[in-house]
Order: structure tokens, then sequence, then C-alpha cells
């Protein structure tokens, strides 16, 4: 088959798919669907770098429906997605795309939904389950779903189901699952976890990346003298300027790490520091914050950045010119990652003119901090708040029974909740800012597997 081909009609499919691609519009693929598809339909495991948007959907849901068996009245598909809203997105989709036949019953399996009507919907049968991995499991456990007859697993997805903490229950449910089965993994990011997680369910994956192939971190790296050598002001103006979603601050010193924090606050910048005298709880507090969204700077000296690993970093400062290029080019490095963009900004005063310029070159623009703007009114303010859950691994307290407390008792959506990280005896999880009071009252006064824990806000 000519893989450069974008037409539908190119791929081995029925007369009456095509005939239904057609009508809801579908004529061209998109860069996933034509180098997923062929692979998919050859019943291949494929593992794709795809974003919402994508049409990535499509590329797994017309793979799974062409195989699928409707007079065999048995769940053939199970599609996991980490949040409610996206399964409803989803199983709304492939209703749309499985129109080309009848009588193929898809049915969405989630938490923050009632469990009686789902055992009603399950006891009629149903082809394929779109649903999130903590009630699929609950299911699983009370034999109200069987998967005996699966034929294909599509995790949709994946990187924001690691993020929401579902590796424990999507290692469950595959219990539950033939070793012999078509496994589809779709991700925004291609992290460590990924490689890992479809290196242990996948065989001989096709991995495709359709955010063209991995180039070298694209940064603009900028360098501004501050004005009048007030560091803190350019700064602000930066932030004024650029608006970065999320920003590393380094500096050289702790002490310095410490007061330009508090500085920031002064400003109304949300900003946390993160240096070598910090306890370990109190270091966990300030990494899990910043990769959650509920702190959009962090102020960090080189020691205390080890091993921190921020997916997507819009900008970096070098408040102070770093101890040698090799500093330099590890601080910048953390952002521009996965085919983002990013910027790199060093700052120096009139005393560190001459060291500035050692760096120098044809790719680096020294730049006038008078072009820089302040605006009126101009604040830094987080996405999400942090809830702290007395109660972790050693409870076996798991992100589906945070994420069924919050979208359940709390009457939170999916989408509004963010990272949720499980450590050994607490457990954070991420809330969008104006639903922090409704998710705290709820949750201090409610129960999480039964049991009462003690919740405060970060």
């Amino acid at each position: 088959m000519n893989m450069n081909s974008k037409e539908f009609s190119t791929l081995p499919l029925s007369q009456d798919m095509l005939s239904n691609l057609n009508e809801i519009g579908y004529t061209q693929m998109t860069p996933v669907q034509a180098e997923t598809l062929p692979y998919i339909l050859e019943g291949r495991d494929v593992i794709a770098q795809a974003k919402t948007g994508s049409g990535k959907t499509a590329a797994f849901g017309i793979g799974l429906l062409s195989k699928l068996d409707v007079k065999k009245f048995r769940v053939q598909t199970l599609v996991l997605c980490p949040t409610r809203e996206l399964a409803d997105q989803v199983a709304k989709e492939l209703r749309t795309l499985a129109r080309f036949a009848h009588n193929i019953k898809i049915l969405t399996l989630c938490g923050g939904a009632a469990f009686g009507p789902q055992l009603g919907s399950l006891r009629h049968g149903a082809h394929i389950i779109v649903g999130t991995p903590g009630r699929i499991l609950k299911h699983l456990n009370k034999d109200t779903l069987s998967l005996e007859n699966l034929e294909t697993l599509v995790l949709d997805e994946a990187d924001r189901m690691l993020d929401m903490g579902f590796i424990e229950e999507i290692d469950k449910v595959l219990e539950y699952a033939p070793k012999e089965k078509q496994t589809l993994l779709f991700s925004a990011t291609y992290t460590d976890e990924i490689i890992d997680i479809s290196n242990k369910l996948q065989k001989d994956a096709i991995s495709v990346k359709t955010i063209t192939t991995e180039v070298a971190n694209k940064i603009t790296e900028r360098f501004y003298e501050a004005h009048n050598n007030n560091k803190l002001e350019t700064l602000i103006k930066i932030f004024s300027t650029y608006k970065p979603e999320n920003v590393i601050v380094f500096t050289n010193t702790k002490l310095e790490a410490k007061e330009l924090a508090e500085n920031l606050q002064k400003n109304k910048i949300d900003a946390l520091a993160i240096h070598g005298d910090l306890e370990q709880y109190e270091r966990n507090d300030v990494l899990v914050q910043f990769a959650n969204k509920s702190c959009p700077v962090l102020v960090a000296t080189d020691v205390a950045a080890r091993g921190l690993d921020i997916k997507e970093l819009a900008m970096v400062v070098n408040y102070d010119i770093p101890h040698g290029t090799e500093t330099y080019t590890h601080r910048i490095g953390r952002t521009g990652r996965a085919g983002q963009e990013g910027i790199a900004i060093t700052l120096y005063n009139a005393y560190e003119v001459q060291n500035a310029l050692e760096y120098k070159n044809e790719n680096r623009l020294f730049e006038e901090s008078e072009n820089l703007k302040k605006e009126n009114g101009f604040e830094m303010k987080p996405q999400y708040i942090t809830l702290v859950i007395e109660g972790g691994k050693k409870e076996k307290v798991r992100a589906g029974d945070l994420l069924g407390a919050l979208t359940g008792d709390a009457g939170l959506s999916g989408d509004d909740i963010g990272k949720i990280d499980i450590y050994e005896r607490q457990s954070y999880a991420a809330i969008k800012s104006k639903f922090i009071d409704q998710a705290h009252k709820k949750l201090q006064h409610g129960k999480i597997k039964g049991k009462k824990f003690s919740v405060w806000v970060l």
C-alpha cells in the first residue's frame, strides 16, 4: 500500500465504512491516521505520540471497528481514558464512526457516575467499553464485566493516566485480560515511563511519532543587562513581557533563592524556592506544586534542581551568570523539550558585563532591557492549588480513590482535577483554583475508601 497517500480509500476498509467516513466528512487522513492505521489494521501493536485534536480517536476507532464481529455479543474492545470527560468524547466519536453497521453497542463506564445503572447496561451486553481505570477495575472485581473475549486494548492519553497515578489500576485491569490481544497506546509525550509501559504491555510495537521527529531543543537564548542594576525589577518585566506559563529561575546561592522567592511573592508573583536547606518533605511539597501547576515560578539552586524533570517548561532564567558553560547548557536544556519552543534568559548587571560577553555567539541575542514592559497590575497566579491528603501507599490510597471522592461527593468534574501524586504516607491532588474550597470542605468532612483522612491545602 502507498504509505504517502492520505485517502482512506487506500486502506483495506469495507465499502460501508468508507461511505460512512465520507458522510461524516472524513476524506483525508491526518498524519497520525496515515501513519498508524495501516499497522493497526494489520493487527500490530502500536505506540503513537499524538496530542488531542490530532485525529487519534478515529485512528484507533476505525481500526477496532474494522475487526469487530457484531454477531459476537461480547466485549471485544476496551478503551481506557484518564477522565470521564475524555471517555464521553471518545465514546461519542466511536458511535459516529460505528454508523456503518447496525447494532454496535458502545458503553461508557466511569467513576463519578452511579454504579447501579451501569450494572443494568452491562447486563444487556456491549461490544466496546470506554472508561476510566478505577471504575473498570471495580466492575472486574465484582464480576460484572468480563474481558475474556477482549481482542483490542487502547490506552488513550497514557501520559495523563500516569500523571493521575493510574498505573496500578491499569496493571490490575490487565490481569483480567487475555495475554493475546492487540494493544494500542497513545500519548502526547514520549517519556521514559511511557516507553517502559509500552515495553511491558506491547509486543514488537510499531513506534510512530507524528510530532515531527525530535529535533534538538528549540530554545531562544536572550541576555539582558539589568536596568539600573535592579535584577528583580528586570525579572518581573521579563515575566510581564513574555507571560510564561511556568518558569525555573536559577540563582547561584541558597540565600539568594530564598530571598528572591520572597521578593517575587511581595510583587504578586507566586513563587517557591528549592535549595539544599529544605527537609525532604518540604522539598516534596515544593516540587509537587511546581510540577502540578500549583505554582508558576520555581527559584532553584543547581544542586537542588538535580533530578527535577518537568515535561513542559516554558522558560528558564539565569538570575546570575552561571559558573561555566556546562552549567549554562544544563540549565537551559530543561526548556524547549518534546517539540515545544523554549525561552532561556540570562540577566547580568554592570559588574558582570565581562562574564556575560564570554557567552556571546551568533545564536544568542543580547537585548536592551528598556524594551521590556511591566503591565499595570501584572501578577502571576497558579492555575491549580494542591490538596494534601494524610494517607498514601501505606494506607492503600490509590489515585482512583481520590478521583472518585473528588468527582463523586465533592462534585468536581475530571477536568477540574490536575495531576495526582501518591507517596508513601501522603497524597497530593491538584485542583483548579476556583474549586479548591469546595474540594477541601467535602474531603475534610467526607471519606476516602470509607476512611477519614486529614486534608489540608498547601
